[in-house]
């Protein structure tokens, strides 16, 4: 594994900046998640690193070696992608020594035979290892795609979205073994999503990338709690953050026009009234969703909490966040 940095990448198709100034480490044997909308860049970023395009401007070294005029198949990275990308009409084994089997790696058989069982162990696919790629259920084929990445022992992974076309149990199953294979292999992994649960779960840091810039980087728990701009605070949480504005509650900042509140940073039973609108219970929480003087907003309440659509019910801030109108983050006074 490799710590892989880029500094000031600048790539545009035509008069498409695509990525901008973008500056940023992977550590070595770290879980790395680029999280933005469509646009943002993400896929870009895994292109320049693999070789696949070239930036306009800037560098990118992989383990200390300026990569620029190296191939990608001189770059030792492995990619994974949204589809699964299998030989139909090979077998499981077949499909995980394809990659091994390149004359370039000239691979002894028994050095194939035992890092394909080591990887289907893994990825617990060894009982489908003689099964035709086509006899695979979803899951298990994104698993063998994964396992054709794994067997390569590359410098850095680079996922593209490679859980968005399962069905929501078989992410959630992936995304557990996906975190126990990069922990159990000390894996350096660059991932890319618009899903910020997958975020949120399975990085040891995230990168927010907006049109193109590297808006902040940092662990989970330090985008979570202190965002640098409403867009990012807006690409985390679960519900979505409540982006009001600032004058609605007392105690707002000079300059604030966007005060912003994690559903769990409502306090209910105190403050000012605002009106049941729905309510979500859901065994583990009862969401509330809510109008105050005009705006909606989702706060979260005890499981057994009694209130039904029409009450009345007492609110206050607790930790808000502050934003100026270009949406930077501003502190609170005092």
């Amino acid at each position: 594994m490799a710590e892989v940095v880029l500094s000031h990448l600048m790539k545009s198709f035509g008069p498409v900046a695509a990525t901008q100034d973008v500056s940023m480490t992977v550590p070595d044997g770290a879980f790395v998640v680029l999280l933005g909308p469509s646009g943002a860049g993400k896929t870009t970023l895994l292109r320049l690193i693999s070789g696949l395009d070239k930036p306009d401007a800037g560098s990118i070294s992989i383990g200390g070696q300026d990569v620029a005029r190296l191939t990608p198949a001189e770059r030792n990275v492995a990619m994974v992608f949204q589809q699964y990308s299998l030989y139909p009409h090979l077998t499981v084994r077949q499909n995980l020594e394809f990659p091994l089997k390149s004359p370039v790696l000239r691979t002894p058989q028994a050095e194939i035979d035992s890092k394909v069982a080591k990887v289907a162990e893994v990825l617990r696919i060894s009982h489908k290892l003689d099964n035709k790629a086509t006899n695979l259920s979803g899951g298990e084929m994104q698993r063998v795609s994964i396992g054709r990445a794994l067997v390569r022992n590359p410098s850095i992974y680079l996922m593209d979205e490679p859980l968005s076309s399962l069905d929501a149990k078989l992410r959630a199953d992936l995304r557990i073994e996906l975190k126990r294979i990069q922990s159990d292999l000390g894996a350096t992994i660059l991932y890319v999503t618009h899903d910020q649960i997958e975020a949120m779960t399975l990085a040891t840091h995230v990168g927010v990338l907006d049109h193109g810039r590297l808006v902040q980087f940092g662990t989970p728990r330090e985008i979570y709690e202190s965002p640098l701009t409403l867009s990012v605070a807006q690409r985390l949480g679960q519900p979505r953050i409540n982006a009001l504005p600032a004058n609605l509650f007392p105690g707002a900042p000079s300059g604030a026009a966007t005060i912003a509140l994690r559903p769990e940073h409502i306090r209910l039973g105190e403050g000012q009234e605002a009106r049941v609108t729905r309510v979500e219970r859901l065994g583990d929480q009862t969401r509330l969703h809510l109008r105050y003087q005009g705006h909606v907003l989702v706060t979260v309440a005890d499981p057994q909490s009694r209130l039904e659509m029409g009450d009345a019910v007492a609110i206050r801030p607790e930790n808000p966040l502050y934003f100026d109108p270009q949406g930077a983050r501003i502190a609170r006074k005092g």
